[in-house]
């Protein structure tokens, strides 16, 4: 009973409704992932959208699968989508390809095999519309029996090569590409020989139920893999807030047992000197205080740093650019010298300190593919050796500048750092960038699902606060926003003024 039930359904796809339950689960797919493009910013779900898009609209070429057939306003809409057919065929490959290679970030994994794939993607693409404006042109349909065999074969070669960086990538996301598309593939090949040896009985459509399942698997293992990259994006902001609460929780003891040992240096004072001893122990443990949160501040920066430059160079040695991987690991390994050193001193001069943020400028450049103009500017009336600022206290302004101002624009980035003598009792240094601005980049982190907030201008202003007490003359912090002509923005400045009196 069971067997000649499936039989019979596997038979007449059409009146059983599994062609009809697949292009409506395709439907579905579609506004579903477009929906979860604008809450998550992340590609994968836009070209999966529009990958399942495609797909529908070239199955309901045949009018047993399309609503369309029974509604005679609708049926020039038919012949359209019927009239564009090949087109569509070529247009869900591609957009497979952008899909698949996207959804598993190959770019990050290596930037030549990026550039390889996408590129022959492109160039097929532009070949097929070249081709299809040849045939409208001329309407020469002997053109598609030439190419389309070339073009075929092309594909699959694309295809098998596309499995090679697709194997060698860390992960467990690369299996749901792999396990949807050989099943449709398995499908469409099953298919295809059931239709073109007679291989079923006369008015059966088992080829075309074989296609539709696979069709829908695939889609079904791609779903998946698109859940699946989301719950590991959740659990990566959930360690990262775990990291930070444990962070804080070790802060606040600290901060309980600097407390402790005030309380009991304030007891033993005698009552004669207790006001002016009173007031040289909380200057003391204040200052403390604020080491200890710099120092907390960069037990988690350096790490991570450290970890992405890493990343960094280790990837000109993946992809066997030796003089940059050299280049750039021996000005990593000098840059940590000067933090290991900096660490060490609460104050350096402005010529180290100089020095040391060109070199991290250009460690965080390996990841922008030295996108960035970084540029430094001096007074030459400046001593820079003899004057004193606290150490890495430009560090979190130009990480800003970078990743809130540059990383998210387009074309040309800047980066300039400039110092001069505002006047006898201060020394002026101005970080420029022309990046979005910080009104947009404030939007975007908004959108963001894993939103990181920034402690480093704060702390450089209590360290600040704590380096002027020892001069006449206090600091002062500006950000100034920069505008066009036409009221657009344009970057941003942030002024420090340093004292030197």
């Amino acid at each position: 009973m069971i067997y000649s039930a499936v039989q019979h359904v596997l038979e007449n796809p059409h009146q059983n409704g599994i062609t009809l339950f697949v292009l409506g689960g395709l439907s579905v797919l579609t506004v579903y992932h477009f929906l979860l493009y604008f809450q998550h910013k992340d590609r994968a779900y836009l070209y999966y959208s529009l990958y399942t898009f495609i797909l529908f609209t070239r199955n309901l070429i045949e009018p047993e699968n399309s609503f369309i057939y029974y509604y005679d306003e609708l049926k020039p809409l038919l012949a359209i989508i019927k009239y564009y057919g090949i087109n569509l065929e070529w247009a869900y490959n591609t957009v497979y390809f952008v899909f698949a290679f996207t959804f598993i970030d190959l770019k990050s994994y290596s930037i030549k095999w990026h550039k390889f794939i996408f590129g022959a993607v492109y160039i097929l693409l532009t070949s097929n519309i070249f081709i299809e404006i040849i045939y409208r042109v001329t309407g020469n349909e002997s053109i598609y029996k030439i190419t389309f065999p070339v073009f075929i074969v092309l594909f699959i070669v694309l295809s098998i090569i596309g499995y090679i960086p697709l194997f060698k990538i860390n992960g467990f996301l690369k299996y749901y590409i792999i396990a949807g598309s050989l099943i449709f593939l398995v499908s469409s090949l099953l298919a295809f020989i059931i239709s073109n040896f007679n291989l079923q009985p006369e008015g059966s459509d088992y080829n075309i139920s074989i296609f539709f399942i696979g069709m829908a698997l695939e889609n079904i293992f791609f779903s998946l893999g698109l859940g699946h990259k989301q719950k590991l994006i959740l659990e990566e902001k959930n360690e990262s807030q775990r990291k930070l609460i444990s962070q804080l929780q070790e802060n606040e003891k600290l901060k309980h047992i600097v407390q402790e040992q005030l309380e009991e240096n304030v007891a033993s004072l005698s009552k004669q000197a207790e006001t002016e001893k009173l007031e040289k122990l909380k200057e003391k443990y204040d200052k403390e205080l604020a080491e200890l949160k710099i120092t907390s501040l960069r037990s988690q920066m350096n790490p991570h740093f450290i970890f992405n430059s890493l990343n960094s160079i280790k990837l000109y040695i993946i992809n066997n650019e030796k003089e940059n991987a050299v280049y750039y690991l021996n000005k990593f390994s000098k840059l940590i010298r000067r933090i290991l050193a900096a660490t060490r001193e609460k104050e350096i001069s402005l010529a180290d300190e100089i020095e040391t943020m060109e070199l991290y400028v250009n460690i965080e450049n390996i990841r922008f593919n030295n996108e960035i103009d970084f540029a430094v500017t001096t007074d030459p009336n400046l001593n820079l050796d003899t004057i004193k600022i606290p150490s890495l206290i430009l560090q979190p302004f130009l990480e800003n500048a970078i990743w809130h101002g540059l990383s998210s624009k387009k074309g040309v980035k800047k980066l300039d750092l400039a110092v001069i003598k505002e006047n006898d009792s201060h020394v002026k240094i101005t970080i420029t960038d022309n990046g979005i601005g910080r009104k947009r980049s404030a939007e975007i982190n908004k959108q963001k699902i894993h939103k990181k907030n920034s402690i480093g201008i704060k702390l450089t202003e209590e360290r600040l606060n704590n380096f002027a007490k020892n001069f006449q003359h206090n600091y002062s912090i500006t950000f100034i926003d920069l505008y066009h002509e036409n009221k657009n923005p344009k970057g941003t400045e942030v002024s420090l003024k340093i004292p030197l009196q």
